[in-house]
């Protein structure tokens, strides 16, 4: 990891991404961690998928989510402002806003992985289909849509 701040209004390097309608600003990258701020509008989500070699979270700074583990039979968890997600690595999540309300949250995971290199792959990507094939490449699976 390199020393120095990343500014409020900055991702690393400059970037920032657009993944399923959602805004993602890289804040901190190394071997270890990934972490970055994301957006998400109003309904929009990211379907029920699987990162088996990471462990994941969320941090919420504004707004509220909903996340689904479905394969857990956990139902429906409800994540506000202070919030933490804890999703483990090989445990099938899904991630919704179905507030009518942006959120605002931090993500990160550990270890980075390829996730970095994925969202550079997934930038502006619309098609659902190269969605997942590039997640596949990056150490993200998704489920199939129910009843497939």
């Amino acid at each position: 990891m390199e020393y120095g701040v990343t500014a409020d209004a900055e991702g690393l390097q400059g970037l920032a991404w657009n993944v399923v309608g959602q805004t993602y600003v890289p804040k901190l990258l190394s071997e270890d961690t990934f972490v970055w701020h994301a957006t998400l509008p109003p309904d929009t989500f990211v379907p029920p998928h699987i990162h088996p070699t990471q462990d994941e979270w969320i941090y919420m700074l504004e707004g509220e989510l909903e996340v689904e583990f479905p394969l857990e039979g956990g139902g429906v968890h409800k994540a506000a402002s202070g919030d933490t997600v804890r999703m483990p690595k090989g445990i099938a999540h899904g991630i919704f806003n179905r507030s009518g309300k942006p959120a605002s949250c931090v993500f990160g995971v550990a270890p980075a992985r390829k996730l970095f290199d994925l969202f550079i792959a997934l930038d502006g990507v619309t098609d659902p289909a190269e969605l997942v094939r590039l997640s596949a490449l990056h150490e993200v699976d998704f489920l199939p849509p129910p009843g497939a």
